[in-house]
């Protein structure tokens, strides 16, 4: 196995430059480490990653806590796609990722914490969970640094979208398309959800109108089964909503379906909303109009975030990201003109 030792020998330098250039000091000049980690390349020299944790009492590896309600693991678009980015900037930061569970094994109960604990996690980044849960609770309240996402806790540094403006947003452009009777079907609570229905409510009231019991109902996320459900229920009221609001774009394809199988055309008898902007938001036909979460900002913040709080604790703050979402407009929704 190669050593530091080789390769101070083969570029006529001291093993603590190898070790500067090899670990990016600042204190040598960027031709020696150039030169240094070319040579370091071609030898075929590894770090030993057990020297480095003995070294920095640190593991280099980032647990990763994602389960959601619907058990889609990684095929949920939306933090499949955050989590590939916050993977991306880890890695390139020299960290690995270990996703992290709580063992059910009657002879091995583990919790969240002493999962990562065991593991020996630095950090650990939490999405798409039951943030109520005892053991997520646990693990926030722990002594471990974490980053949370798309939820706040008052002592975690916290990466989410901006669901009040991508609300507000939809809303805008839904009135000034003429549309007044405004339907949303929203998700099960959570932050975001509570989130969006109060920019709905604020936007609503800013335009002045008058937001129908009726045409608030609740389903799950992803889940076009039951969006489907509430849509019918929607269509069959005396005085039917002009557009729906979903809380996903699978659940606006589910409510598209359910349109499309009562016979009316999207959007001359009624028009759609999604939200999230994944891929297959673009393909449908009408193009769906949908709400896109910059996905890639959401994970490789909070990556940055967490490794920020691993390596300097003393002066990373703690606090709320908020990242930007854009609209994106599509044929799901036409322009109405009140007679």
């Amino acid at each position: 196995m190669v050593s530091m030792k080789d390769i101070s020998v083969a570029c006529g330098v001291s093993v603590a430059t190898v070790s500067k250039a090899l670990n990016n000091h600042n204190d040598i000049s960027e031709e020696t480490k150039k030169n240094i980690k070319q040579v370091a390349k071609e030898m075929g020299y590894f770090p030993n990653s057990s020297a480095r944790t003995l070294k920095t009492n640190r593991s280099y590896n980032l647990g990763v806590l994602f389960v959601d309600a619907s058990q889609s693991g990684l095929t949920h678009d939306y933090f499949a796609r955050v989590l590939d980015s916050f993977k991306v900037v880890a890695e390139e930061k020299g960290y690995d990722i270990t996703f992290i569970n709580c063992s059910k094994s009657k002879n091995n109960k583990m919790s969240y914490l002493e999962h990562s604990k065991y593991r020996g996690l630095d950090g650990v980044v939490v999405a798409c969970v039951d943030f109520d849960d005892e053991e997520v609770l646990e693990l926030i309240n722990s002594d471990l640094p974490v980053v949370t996402i798309d939820h706040v806790f008052n002592n975690r540094i916290c990466v989410m979208s901006d669901n009040i403006k991508g609300m507000r947003d939809i809303v805008t452009y839904a009135y000034k398309l003429g549309h007044r009777r405004i339907a949303f079907i929203h998700g099960s609570d959570s932050e975001v959800t509570r989130n969006r229905l109060a920019s709905f409510y604020m936007a609503m009231e800013e335009y002045d109108l008058d937001v129908n019991d009726e045409y608030i109902m609740e389903s799950e996320y992803r889940n076009p089964r039951l969006a489907g459900e509430m849509t019918d229920k929607l269509l069959q009221l005396k005085e039917p909503p002009t557009c729906i609001l979903y809380p996903d774009d699978f659940s606006a394809i589910g409510g598209m379906n359910v349109i499309k199988t009562k016979g009316m055309n999207i959007p001359e008898d009624v028009s759609i909303v999604g939200y999230d902007g994944i891929t297959i938001a673009s393909q449908l036909d009408p193009k769906l109009t949908t709400v896109r979460q910059d996905t890639e900002n959401l994970g490789g913040v909070a990556a940055k975030k967490l490794i920020s709080l691993i390596e300097k604790p003393k002066s990373t703050p703690i606090e709320q990201i908020i990242i930007k979402a854009n609209m994106v407009t599509g044929s799901s929704i036409k322009k109405i003109i009140w007679i």
